[in-house]
């Protein structure tokens, strides 16, 4: 995702609604995020679809890392020779 320009991509709700396509075409052209503004305060951001594709995914990625780490920190891991004993397991029910 492309850093945003504090000049540029931060807009107030009611000149955004008067120019709608305007703003999704220079989203599409330049890929910057729009800040959208309500009474002076964020109310909103525009993102291109794999701009928040991306930042799903992260975030589904970085929750995993976390969990695995807090089951290594809390002693849920398996040794070599269970993870063995487990896949060997389901192999013989297929």
């Amino acid at each position: 995702m492309k850093p945003i320009s504090i000049t540029r991509d931060i807009v107030p709700i009611a000149e955004f609604k008067r120019s709608i396509s305007k703003w999704f075409k220079g989203l599409k052209n330049t890929g910057h995020p729009l800040i959208i503004t309500q009474n002076g305060k964020p109310a909103g951001v525009l993102l291109s679809p794999s701009d928040y594709d991306e930042l799903v995914y992260r975030k589904s990625f970085l929750d995993s890392v976390g969990r695995g780490i807090s089951d290594a920190e809390n002693g849920r891991t398996y040794g070599t020779e269970e993870i063995r004993a487990a896949l060997a397991a389901r192999r013989s029910k297929e």
